[in-house]
């Protein structure tokens, strides 16, 4: 029962993440970038050490003799957010509003819910598999969550939609990870949970390299460009160092 409210309610705190969109409304564009690219940054440093240093581990851990099945799904986890964002023009938005010029509102709310769903999926396959796991990956997810729906609810009102209807419409494809995170919950005795965790690490190594990391790579001002670097490498390290906290009386 411990384990399905913790589920429950990540899932519940992930969805309630995307109100915080809001503050794009209150922001200049200007105060929006230079906030949105530390955490950014932050984000795919976390991302990373989330899967390296604590979701493969205890993949293995728990796979026993299947290690070449852990690294198959983990590489089917980075492929099939590659087949999304190649097909589908699936893309995790970071950018100020004004810097998008087409109306893709109804896709970013569609491709939102399955990035998501999935995203509920690997945070209680980890629940599952141990609390303290679950907790790392639920702390990595929420960091990437933050500035994705800030850049999320500013292109929709910049599309033109109403911003309490941006605001309803973002949070509605935010549940989708309640739903992916429940499933998962009670079908679980049917499921390999060392596969789907290394699946959601494949998923969190694609989205810190592919679309993350290019982001605040574009940075000129060498300024700026340290203090992205330092947020990424803050990210790395903080996951690093709790590996050490959580595991040592694993």
């Amino acid at each position: 029962m411990t384990t399905f409210f913790l589920i429950f309610f990540g899932g519940v705190l992930m969805s309630l993440i995307s109100l915080i969109g809001w503050l794009t409304t209150i922001l200049s564009e200007e105060k929006f970038k230079a906030i949105i690219y530390p955490m950014v940054s932050l984000s795919a440093g976390t991302l990373i050490g989330g899967a390296i240093f604590h979701m493969l581990p205890s993949a293995l851990e728990k796979a026993g003799e299947e290690h070449i099945w852990i690294f198959a799904n983990f590489f089917f986890g980075f492929t099939i957010l590659l087949i999304f964002e190649q097909f589908l023009h699936w893309h995790h938005c970071h950018k100020a509003p004004s810097e998008h010029k087409e109306p893709v509102s109804y896709m970013l709310l569609f491709s939102d819910s399955v990035h998501n769903f999935i995203g509920g999926i690997g945070m209680a396959s980890a629940f599952l598999i141990d609390i303290r796991l679950g907790i790392i990956t639920w702390i990595a997810e929420a960091l990437h969550e933050i500035p994705q729906e800030l850049g999320d609810f500013g292109i929709l009102v910049h599309s033109g939609w109403k911003k309490s209807s941006a605001l309803l419409w973002n949070f509605l494809s935010a549940t989708t990870f309640i739903i992916g995170a429940m499933l998962v919950y009670f079908f679980s005795p049917k499921l390999n949970l060392a596969f789907l965790t290394a699946f959601t690490a494949g998923n969190f190594i694609y989205i810190a390299a592919a679309d993350l990391i290019p982001e605040f790579k574009k940075e000129k001002k060498l300024k700026l460009s340290v203090i992205n670097l330092f947020f990424f490498l803050l990210g790395v390290g903080i996951l690093f160092i709790s590996h050490f906290v959580f595991h040592h009386n694993h």
